[in-house]
């Protein structure tokens, strides 16, 4: 399919000040859009001036969630080239997110273009300043203009993007956690694995009673037994005991990050051991106990990684690392960050050119 372009009229004024960007609080003057039909499949693909959408009020996805979306970034590197940060493994996970939630899957070369001739076009909203970047969220919806609880026949797609600012103005910070033991956020057999909607609005209840503890996030259990630890609100989780990185397994349960999967990669790359496995609380927080727990962060698109200072579960709170950031942990930020602006060599083939 071919993606027709048409421009704008009216352009948008840009921030001027970079570093009052936040996140997804601007957006950029462009979106892709394309639409499905059953029996028909995707079409109209193009690329138009950014608006917003006419859903009628019996809109599937209003009434049964049935809705998927992805996020990734695009950097200005100091030589003024323009790139993205494995846009194929996007693209990948959006269809297996589609797969389980019964929707129609996307071509993932042609969505990689779509996305680069799309960051082509808004090149200028790529913000200029170092640790700034431009996000990109795809975004799949049900459009059945009827009631029923039923795989969606019309389904529209689109792309906006919004430039970002610096996720550590001014430098990485360590947060504190707290392990969720009341509420759970995904079941075997479910679809945390799946980048969609509700797994997100299921986690606002717990953040917001955490937030009013002073954290900044939740850490969920397994939703059986509510005893190994799985990941937080927007970001899988990894912890140094010994010599060891331990992460959950990808067993339907999380979400398997890009993000996550290039620190294993750069992990193992290093000659680190990694352990994918069950991590009970009970083992973690003794490990803290007895200082076998060396670093723990997060790992996710918006931050790369985000070194835990405190850990608390139920009464018991422990500090990691002396509440500072690891040096691991800081290897890791500084080596993926270095592959994404171009600092450190593209070991993986991980970067797509735009432009």
């Amino acid at each position: 399919m071919e993606i027709s372009v048409t421009l704008t009229n009216t352009p948008k004024q840009k921030p001027a000040d970079e570093s009052s960007l936040g996140f997804g609080k601007f957006f950029s003057d462009h979106m892709f859009i394309m639409e499905y039909e059953e029996g028909k499949g995707w079409m109209n693909p193009r690329i138009e001036p950014y608006h917003r959408l006419s859903l009628d009020p019996a809109s599937s996805v209003l009434h049964y969630a049935q809705e998927i979306f992805e996020g990734l970034k695009a950097y200005r590197r100091a030589d003024g080239s323009i790139v993205m940060f494995r846009p194929w493994d996007n693209c990948k996970r959006l269809n297996k997110s589609a797969e389980r939630m019964c929707m129609p899957e996307i071509d993932v070369d042609f969505n990689v273009e779509a996305m680069r001739k799309l960051v082509e076009v808004e090149k200028d909203w790529v913000p200029h300043t170092e640790g700034t970047s431009l996000y990109l969220r795809p975004t799949m919806i049900a459009n059945d203009e009827a009631l029923g609880v039923h795989a969606a026949k019309r389904y529209i797609y689109y792309i906006i993007c919004a430039p970002s600012g610096a996720y550590y103005p001014t430098g990485l910070a360590p947060i504190k956690i707290k392990v969720e033991d009341k509420y759970v956020r995904a079941v075997r057999g479910g679809m945390g694995f799946a980048k969609t909607g509700g797994n997100y609005a299921c986690s606002i209840k717990a953040g917001a009673d955490a937030g009013k503890e002073g954290f900044s996030q939740v850490l969920w259990l397994d939703g059986q037994e509510l005893k190994y630890v799985q990941e937080v609100g927007a970001m899988n989780m990894m912890f140094l005991i010994d010599d060891k990185l331990v992460t959950a397994p990808l067993d339907g349960a999380i979400l398997p990050g890009i993000t996550r999967d290039s620190i294993l990669t750069l992990a193992r790359s290093e000659g680190i051991t990694v352990e994918e496995r069950r991590l009970s609380v009970d083992e973690l927080m003794t490990a803290a106990d007895n200082g076998h727990l060396r670093e723990a962060f997060g790992t996710g698109t918006a931050a790369v990684v985000s070194p835990v200072g405190h850990l608390c579960y139920r009464d018991h709170m422990v500090q990691v690392n002396d509440g500072g950031i690891g040096k691991l942990t800081q290897h890791f930020y500084d080596t993926l960050t270095g592959i994404q602006w171009g600092k450190v060599e593209d070991r993986f083939n991980w970067i797509k050119p735009v432009c």
